[in-house]
């Protein structure tokens, strides 16, 4: 009798805490350690998206780069169909980040010494408006922040050229294949020869010497 009541009693305790603890299922997304996440998007064009995912990923408080396609009319655009022109996207990276880890200063700091600002409508060998720089501010605050880094930059530049990326309001984002994202890990010896056969490199260090990214 003892035992009936023993397991009555503990199947009775064990229902209560189930029905009083969230399933995981059941944590909001965003959510970590209890806490939420606040989270915040930033979005670059610098050329070719595989060359634009690395220096993101590697800064602490980055959560997540995404390369896609931004900027143009075209709904849903293929690779194929950016790449050939006339869609009016550009290749961009989106990148997630944590605001209270790095800040969008940082973010654009990063962004200017890893493109040529001084072209129009191209990106070291690759040519076409589809390859053109260019920040999409999120809002007023980062339009501020991108137009006040562009005047900073202008005056402290190590170059002769003119700065001649463009400030734009961020729009639809369509994500590209599955293919496409972070090429630079799944094909590194083509990313390589890509890279280098496309003097990214060699011209990063003519701008910025130092400070070129990589």
């Amino acid at each position: 009798m003892r035992s009936g009541v023993t397991a009555f009693l503990f199947l009775a305790v064990i229902t209560l805490f189930a029905a009083q603890t969230p399933a995981a299922n059941d944590i909001a997304p965003g959510r970590k350690g209890g806490a939420v996440m606040q989270t915040e998007i930033a979005t670059f064009a610098g050329g070719c998206f595989w060359c634009m995912e690395r220096p993101f990923d590697e800064l602490q408080g980055v959560i997540s780069v995404t390369s896609g396609y931004t900027g143009g009319q075209t709904k849903n655009p293929t690779y194929e169909e950016v790449s050939a022109g006339g869609t009016g996207h550009a290749e961009a990276v989106q990148v997630v980040y944590d605001p209270s880890k790095v800040g969008y200063a940082k973010l654009l700091d990063v962004f200017w010494h890893n493109i040529d600002p001084t072209v129009s409508n191209r990106q070291f060998c690759d040519v076409g408006r589809q390859y053109r720089s260019a920040i999409f501010y999120h809002g007023d605050e980062q339009r501020r922040l991108a137009e006040q880094s562009k005047e900073a930059m202008e005056k402290g530049k190590p170059f002769q050229g003119a700065i001649v990326t463009e400030i734009t309001q961020a729009g639809e984002f369509y994500p590209a294949e599955e293919y496409h994202q972070h090429y630079y890990r799944k094909n590194p010896v083509r990313y390589l020869y890509y890279r280098t056969g496309c003097g990214r490199d060699q011209r990063l260090k003519e701008l910025w010497g130092a400070k070129a990214g990589h």
